[in-house]
């Protein structure tokens, strides 16, 4: 699994904050995505990469992923689950034959009803682990590194 940040400490992390973050990167990112014309969303950025539409339905993954991890983080102390084949769950859902406007639909709700979730985690849970691999992931780290994530591949589509 790639990381898109460093681990703070845990009584650093504010999940107010970082809820906070995750609507402003929705709430800046939406109307971008809208505008874009489903014929460009279609197309892949170079040869042999995703879509613009691809990526926002590989953000979507990642959202649901992560929502996984985060809920079930504040229900026990540690949790082991599989990461996920990026490629695959893509290919498999096929978010290049959805009509654009509802995947940039799904991708806000997902996001916002994501926010709504880390804003409500309990300070204490965001020391809990998910044990991945050989890796020994907070809480705190995970939610972090999503929005970390999501802003990466935001950038790369250059809103």
């Amino acid at each position: 699994m790639a990381s898109y940040t460093q681990p703070s400490d845990p009584a650093t992390i504010s999940p107010a904050t970082l809820s906070a973050s995750l609507r402003n990167q929705i709430a800046t990112a939406e109307p971008l995505l809208r505008a874009i014309p489903s014929e460009t969303a279609a197309q892949p950025l170079a040869p042999g990469k995703w879509s613009t539409q691809q990526v926002i339905g590989h953000l979507i993954d990642s959202a649901t992923n992560n929502l996984q991890r985060i809920v079930r983080l504040q229900l026990q102390p540690e949790i082991d689950l599989p990461g996920y084949q990026q490629d695959g769950w893509v290919r498999v859902q096929r978010y290049d034959q959805l009509p654009w406007s509802e995947v940039v639909a799904l991708w806000a709700a997902l996001n916002l009803h994501l926010a709504h979730v880390i804003r409500h985690v309990e300070p204490a849970h965001l020391t809990r682990v998910w044990l991945y691999g050989e890796n020994r992931l907070t809480l705190g780290f995970i939610i972090e590194d999503y929005i970390a994530h999501l802003e990466h591949h935001l950038r790369g589509l250059g809103l």
